[in-house]
């Protein structure tokens, strides 16, 4: 009976937390996970094993470390469990390398490298170079060299025209296709662009720590060399008045997808989508009309776009009117869009920026 009521009074097993979604392996000295010894040193390797993180005890030996059978492969979560504070340095880099330590507010960890003390959680590198590329973002000019490097075919970038826009008035309008294209909160552009159609070229960020992105957009509106830029003020506006209250160059993208097109194919998309909305009620325009086509255009050009599709051209059904749609950069965000002058004060391009290269 005695043995009976000890087992009945046992605490259950205590479930795993799961702190980092597919944090993968990581190579873990038995005596931490048995209990025999405390985390202490925590380091990163270039390895084939896991994620590359190496957890050794308080009291492992060289003699210990180097015998195989006493080092095993877990999740990270798993150490997680164990010791918190490694959650904190999971996105470090490799070569890292780390002491776990202890004061009355807590364990935390020491970079033996630089002896910093690591008490707050280490962001990932993804999100630290968004962060970067939101301030940098939005100025008021840029260095030529910047935009002009935007669209030099080399390194990580490729450049890659899906077709071109048509501007039947050459009112420009910049929006967010699925929640803004024909509506109030669209960007109405004060330059205009001469009627005609235009090719519309993305620049194709190949980045190994973001994946494929389109880190920008360019309207080539003649052959002519841009040798100025000038933010794209809206409608009404001109850039002196920058900085005053009330006056905003921004365009918002809410969907992760952004366009650059003629006022009049606005209204005719809104249009379309008004009819479209009555005959399909209920139906969501991207899942149930668009989403079909970005995968088509996906399988068409697989090597310049992500799975679903990053660029789509359509054509609008009833005027034949062609407005090309594209992903916008690292997704939504508020973003500026840069006239690009010739010599003789011209219009001879309007970019339109998501991403700096050299961040990601």
């Amino acid at each position: 009976m005695a043995l009976f009521n000890k087992k009945k009074n046992e605490p259950p097993p205590k479930e795993m937390k799961q702190y980092i979604t597919g944090a993968g392996g990581t190579i873990v000295s038995k005596s931490i996970l048995e209990g025999t010894s405390k985390l202490k040193w925590l380091f990163r390797e270039n390895s084939e094993y896991g994620n590359g993180w190496v957890a050794l005890g308080d009291t492992d030996t060289q003699e210990y470390v180097d015998n195989p059978d006493n080092m095993t492969i877990v999740d990270f979560n798993t150490l997680a469990n164990i010791e918190p504070a490694v959650v904190n340095v999971f996105y470090m880099p490799v070569g890292s390398d780390l002491e776990l330590c202890s004061d009355p507010s807590g364990n935390y960890f020491l970079d033996t490298r630089d002896g910093k003390e690591i008490r707050e959680p280490v962001k990932h590198p993804v999100q630290l170079a968004f962060e970067k590329n939101l301030k940098f973002l939005n100025q008021d000019n840029y260095p030529s060299e910047f935009f002009q490097g935007l669209f030099q075919t080399g390194g990580r970038l490729e450049t890659f025209i899906p077709g071109n826009a048509d501007f039947p008035t050459g009112e420009v309008v910049l929006a967010d296709p699925l929640a803004y294209l024909g509506g109030e909160y669209a960007t109405y552009l004060d330059r205009k662009v001469p009627a005609g159609s235009y090719p519309l070229e993305l620049a194709v960020l190949h980045s190994e720590l973001a994946g494929l992105r389109i880190a920008a957009a360019r309207l080539i509106v003649s052959d002519s060399p841009a040798v100025r830029y000038e933010i794209a003020m809206p409608k009404g506006k001109k850039p002196e008045e920058l900085g005053q209250p009330g006056v905003w160059t921004l365009f918002g993208v809410d969907t992760g997808l952004a366009c650059c097109t003629d006022v009049k194919i606005g209204e005719e998309y809104r249009d379309f989508f008004a009819q479209w909305h009555k005959e399909n009620p209920g139906k969501n325009r991207y899942d149930d009309y668009f989403a079909a086509l970005f995968e088509e255009s996906r399988r068409k050009f697989p090597h310049v776009q992500n799975q679903g599709g990053s660029f789509l051209s359509w054509q609008l059904p009833r005027t034949g009117h062609h407005v090309i749609m594209f992903a916008s950069g690292m997704g939504d965000g508020i973003y500026s869009a840069y006239w690009g002058l010739d010599s003789d004060g011209e219009v001879t391009e309007l970019i339109m920026p998501f991403m700096n290269p050299e961040f990601f």
